[in-house]
Formats: C-alpha cells, structure tokens, sequence
C-alpha cells in the first residue's frame, strides 16, 4: 500500500483551501451586504465540503498529513470569522470567541510540541468533531435567527463552551498519553 501522508495535491486538501477561501466571503457577506441568509447558506457550504473532504479522505485513501492540520485550520478560521461577524450582533459571544482562540492557541503549541517528540500528525479525534459540529449549530443559529431571545443566546453560548472545553480536556490528555509513549 501506497504512503500518502506526503501528498499535497488532493482532492481533499484543495477542498480544504475553498473553505479558507470562503472565509472572507462569509465576512463580507454578514458585515458587508448584511446578507444573512446568504451568509448561513456559504456557511452551510463551508459544511458540506467539510463532510464531503473527509470522505473522500477517507474512502479514496487520501489522508495526508497537509490535510489533518488544513482541515482543522479551515474548521477554526471559519467559526472564528463566523463567530467575529457575529460579535456585531450578539455580544455574549465574545467569550465563546475568547475560548476558541485560547483554547486553538493551546492545541497549536501541544501539537507542534507532539508532532515534534513522536514525528507523527495525528487526526481528529470524535471530541473534535463533536465540538466543530456544536459549534456551527450555535453559529448557524445566531445567523439565521435574527432575534434570537438573550436567555436562548446564553445558552447555546455555554453549550458551545463546553464542546470546546471538552475537546480540549480530552485532546489535552490524549496527547499526554502521546508523549508518555516515548
């Protein structure tokens, strides 16, 4: 079998770089034109060849190393401009912003230290996932939901927070284990 690791070219990996590409789309969109149907469906866009890169990935043999650090770097330069534009609107989400911001920084730095100590770029685990998915819902919701009520705002903000929160906990004691290896 074929390593593919090295791969640059792919599929996947070009699908990863229309979702950076989108990215300033999505802010001028909501900032710019005030278009915020618009903005949810390149929002949902971004989504979809989020889905559809992976499975190609996956299914065609085409995970590379590029594509597990541009995937995620798409993932979190969209819900953090999404997330920016949002501020405009919805103060409470500044501290759901904070936290991924911190809690990216944090994952950068373990990541490159990992990465570094074992040679390996390990993919996302189902926790990342599962707080990338938590966190467009929250996102999608504020887009489209114009007058979203401040109690529900709040609290799709803490659940946002605690997708992150647990990423990072488990990530954090993933890597650990990682590094206890060596």
């Amino acid at each position: 079998m074929e390593d593919n690791r090295k791969q640059v070219l792919t599929i996947p990996n070009l699908l990863s770089a229309f979702r950076i590409l989108l990215v300033p789309v999505i802010v001028w969109l909501y900032c710019g034109r005030g278009d915020y149907p618009l903005t949810a469906c390149v929002l949902v866009l971004s989504g979809v060849t989020d889905i559809v890169d992976g499975f190609i990935a996956r299914r065609f043999r085409m995970v590379s190393d590029l594509g597990k650090v541009l995937d995620p770097v798409a993932d979190k330069l969209t819900q953090a401009a999404a997330l920016g534009c949002l501020l405009t609107r919805f103060r409470v989400l500044w501290w759901l912003l904070a936290l991924l911001v911190v809690k990216e920084c944090l994952m950068a730095a373990m990541g490159i230290f990992v990465i570094r100590r074992t040679g390996e770029v390990y993919s996302a685990s189902w926790h990342g996932k599962l707080a990338t998915c938590i966190l467009y819902a929250v996102i999608f919701i504020h887009i489209v939901w114009y007058g979203v009520p401040a109690g529900t705002s709040a609290l799709l903000t803490a659940l946002g927070a605690a997708g992150i929160l647990l990423s990072l906990t488990l990530y954090t004691l993933e890597n650990l284990r990682r590094l206890g290896r060596r």
